[in-house]
């Protein structure tokens, strides 16, 4: 059993099954969730032969770093971690004005196709248990000893295309007897799986839905991400617009920019078009090159033009902070190159 992938009334009702009183379980939920230790010896307050017991019993995830890359431009981390099984995911920690935030991988490797991304190249492995997501952050704050205030699941894989796994990492997360972080303070990014985002909309939670758009018309978009060949941007941006109605959270689209693909002022023009009437943040992102595609980054110049044309029209634009460049802080780039 994966002992910390278990909410409290799940553990409660396991340490009652094991023979145990039933305050035993919030005990050691809170040395899991709120001091983190590594090891049930570590449990000060729970006697010796639950220890014993416990761990010939369950399965206890502790993810340790195998690589740690710090960027030497704006002091980003990049984590590569081991899993039990041989595979390896990518994490990594910023720190912000704001405060620290992580972004973690949801699968290893992802399915999605996504021309510009290094996560995909290899195809999906498996997806991640809550409590392989959750340890990303704990192994982080435990690395670095700071607080992370923010968490944003926008690393290697599609978090919606591991919902259930997602759904029990959030609410673990988010309780207040464990890390206790505010759903407000939670980003999950997807490439448009439109089923289930009308399902994560329906939970009404109050984090932050961030789509990849990245196209302004469906031919466009099915050159870039594959999704788009299952999905219409008129079928994702209803599916967004049922979200806002049931969660009244502002949407973000993240928008990738290619240099001669999607940059144009016309890109930017009809993209306005389209989001016009809902309420949205656009995010765009100069795209990180990668060696095993010969996209390019946009110019500063067709960026800020981008981003202008969108003011002028009416839709709320930031460019995104580029973070760890020296260090392949894109998604999926540490870990390809360390399987190769």
């Amino acid at each position: 059993m994966d002992i910390k992938s278990l909410n409290i009334e799940e553990l409660e009702n396991y340490i009652v099954q094991s023979g145990q009183p039933k305050f035993r379980a919030k005990q050691l939920y809170q040395w899991m969730h709120v001091k983190r230790v590594c090891s049930y010896d570590k449990m000060g307050n729970l006697p010796a032969v639950m220890q014993k017991e416990l761990s010939k019993q369950t399965e206890f995830v502790v993810l340790k770093p195998v690589q740690v890359l710090i960027s030497k431009i704006d002091g980003t981390r990049k984590y590569l971690f081991g899993l039990h099984d041989g595979n390896v995911i990518e994490s990594v920690f910023m720190r912000y004005k704001h405060g620290n935030s992580v972004c973690i991988s949801s699968q290893a490797g992802c399915r999605m196709g996504c021309k510009f991304c290094a996560s995909t190249l290899d195809g999906l492995t498996r997806n991640l248990t809550p409590s392989e997501m959750l340890e990303q952050i704990y192994a982080i704050e435990r690395d670095t000893g700071e607080r992370i205030s923010h968490v944003v699941v926008m690393g290697s894989g599609e978090p919606l295309d591991n919902y259930d796994n997602l759904l029990k990492f959030i609410e673990l997360l988010t309780d207040t007897n464990g890390m206790n972080l505010s759903q407000r303070n939670l980003t999950v990014s997807t490439c448009g799986i439109v089923p289930k985002i009308r399902e994560l909309g329906d939970k009404k939670f109050s984090l932050t839905l961030a789509i990849s758009l990245h196209a302004s018309s469906d031919e466009k978009r099915r050159e870039l991400m594959p999704i788009a060949n299952a999905y219409s941007i008129d079928e994702l941006l209803d599916a967004c617009r049922y979200y806002f109605e049931k969660t009244g959270r502002r949407l973000t689209f993240e928008y990738s920019l290619v240099g001669g693909v999607n940059d144009s002022e016309e890109d930017a023009e009809k993209l306005a078009h389209l989001l016009r009437g809902i309420n949205c943040h656009v995010n765009l992102i100069p795209v990180n090159p990668i060696k095993e595609r010969d996209y390019r980054q946009s110019g500063t110049q067709a960026v800020q033009g981008f981003k202008n044309r969108l003011e002028k029209m009416g839709i709320n634009a930031t460019v995104r902070r580029e973070l760890g460049r020296d260090i392949n802080g894109a998604c999926g780039q540490l870990r390809k190159s360390y399987m190769e």
